[in-house]
Order: C-alpha cells, then structure tokens, then sequence
C-alpha cells in the first residue's frame, strides 16, 4: 500500500511557535531537527519522507531506567485527587480495505513513535491515540516528547500505529504541537511523566487519526489498586521492537504519584497504554497510565504516573489546543 500524507491545517497554520504553559501543562509547535516549525503540508510530508525505513530500523530505544536524581512526591498520600472520570473509547470512522485485521492483544490504536533528539540521533518509543471530540490526540510518556529536566523538545515527530515488521497499514501521522506536564519539563517528575500530542491529518487516506484508527477512552482517579491491567507496547526485548506485545497485572501504589505492574517489557515500550478493561476483539481500553519507567528493567516490573486530575488537566489543555 503506497504511504500517503496529506495534511489539512489551515488552524494549524494560525498557531503561534512559541512554547506556552497553563496550568500546568506546557506546549510548543512541532519542529523539525533543524528548527522549522511543522505548519503545512509540505514541512509534514518532509517528515514523513525523512523517516525512511533504515531510519526507523536505526532509531534507539529510549531508556526506561530510572535516572538518579529524579523528583517524586514521597509525602503525597496514595488516593485520587478528585472524583473519577472516563472518556470513552472511539471506533474509528472509515472501514479499511488494507489486511489491518488485529491479533490478539493487539490494538490497531497502539503503535510506535518516532523522533529526533537535540544531539542529532534517532529515538522511538510507544504511543496510542485517545478518543477526543476533535480526534487528533496521541498520548504517550512525557519523557517521549521532551527531555525533561530543562531539556528540549524532541523533533521530527511522527506516530505509526499499529507498525509490525516494517509494514505500516494506516500510513504515517506527523505531530504539529507536542504537550507534557511543566513539571516533567521542569524537573524530570516522574510522577508527570505524561504527554500528549496533537496531530495533523495524514495516514494512508488523510484523515484525523482517530478517524482512521479508533482511539482508547481514558479514565482518572480509579485509585492505585485495579485487580486487572494490559500494558501495550513495543519492547526490544520481545520480538525486537518489531511488533506489539502485552503484559497483564494487577496494579499497587509505587511511591510517589505512580503506580506498578508486574511486566517483563522493558526498553521500547515507554509510553505505551496501560489499559482497563482491555478488548482484544476490537483492540479498545481505558488508557488509566503509560509506562514510565522501571527502577531495574528487566526484573518484571515497571511504572507509570499514576493518572488523577493532572492528566486530565493536560488531555483538556491539548484537545483545547486541537483544530477542529
């Protein structure tokens, strides 16, 4: 199937580069490496060309070790901040043509990221759309848009879902603005170890991403205890980062504003969906983490922050950044 891009963005085009905080939430416009701001049609499709295939295989994992020197909230008591709340999952609006069928626990929603970091290397990790009004919203870990710690934004954004092997059966969306927690771009907080990104029409028949794919709902303020959670994600450890992979646990307060999981995934997955009441038969869940990090990857656990009224802070901050 040939990849095709195609952009609408006459409210993108309006949008001001300048990086803006609300709320806690920060936001910047999209970029490329070299520092053009990614509003029209012919900057998107320079990035999606700029990610050929060898370019994708190169890119390297994020890691999900726990870097010393991070903040947490270690006086923080583990229980919502406020009543609990859901979005409902969205089914995409077209049907495909294409052999994009899914497998078990595999979610045509979830697929890979792709980036640029500020010394001039490639990078990738997890990510998943979430239904939204305007359905342009891909989440993903706050450490998967911007360095944190007074770094930088990463640039040349781009989303693949559902990537297996190579193949992508719903095309290529690039990133016009990138979100996270100020306190995750500030700080390097674990605890908002969260960002989402808005993205331009593209994909194989150019349209929003959640019209092409669906998107997972999204719930805040369950507690830290749920008896059952799917992670989602493309680990290097399983299958090479070639394809999607799942762990199921039930989950536990992990200090801080986080919580736990029993998974063997470890790098590549970061930012994936941890997910409520995952269905493998039309691949839709309640987004209610992200994987974050693992304080010793490999050892069958890992975090995420743990999702109260900051996430849904910054899930309301990007969708009221989004063009119709």
């Amino acid at each position: 199937m040939a990849l095709a891009l195609v952009v609408t963005a006459p409210a993108v085009a309006e949008a001001k580069p300048n990086t803006a905080e609300r709320n806690g939430n920060t936001t910047t416009i999209a970029r490329t490496s070299d520092g053009r701001a990614i509003t029209n049609e012919a900057i998107a499709r320079e990035v999606a060309a700029f990610w050929t295939p060898e370019r994708m295989a190169n890119a390297v994992d994020l890691d999900i070790a726990k870097p010393a020197g991070v903040t947490e909230s270690p006086s923080r008591a583990p229980k919502p901040t406020g009543p609990a709340g859901s979005v409902a999952p969205m089914r995409p609006s077209v049907a495909s043509g294409a052999d994009v069928g899914i497998q078990l626990n595999e979610s045509a929603v979830v697929g890979k990221v792709y980036f640029t970091t500020p010394n001039g290397g490639t990078a990738q990790c997890s990510a998943s759309a979430v239904g939204s009004g305007k359905r342009r919203l891909v989440m993903t870990a706050g450490h998967c848009v911007h360095q944190g710690g007074g770094g930088q934004w990463y640039g040349n954004w781009q989303f693949v879902p559902r990537y297996r092997d190579g193949a992508r059966p719903f095309g290529t969306f690039v990133a016009y603005q990138l979100t996270a927690r100020t306190a995750w771009i500030n700080n390097s907080s674990q605890d908002e170890d969260m960002g989402i990104a808005i993205m331009h029409n593209g994909g194989s028949w150019g349209l929003k991403v959640v019209d092409t794919v669906g998107g997972h709902g999204m719930r805040w303020n369950w507690g830290y205890n749920v008896s059952l959670m799917t992670a989602l994600g493309y680990p290097s450890n399983l299958g090479g980062g070639e394809s999607q992979h799942y762990c199921q646990s039930g989950t536990w307060h992990a200090g801080g504003q986080q919580i736990r999981m029993w998974c063997n995934m470890t790098y590549g997955s970061s930012g994936g969906p941890w997910l409520q009441e995952y269905n493998d038969q039309n691949g839709l869940g309640f987004i209610n983490s992200v994987v974050s990090h693992g304080d010793n990857p490999g050892n069958g656990q890992f975090d995420g922050p743990y999702f109260d009224d900051d996430i849904k802070s910054l899930y309301d901050f990007a969708e009221g950044l989004s063009p119709a």
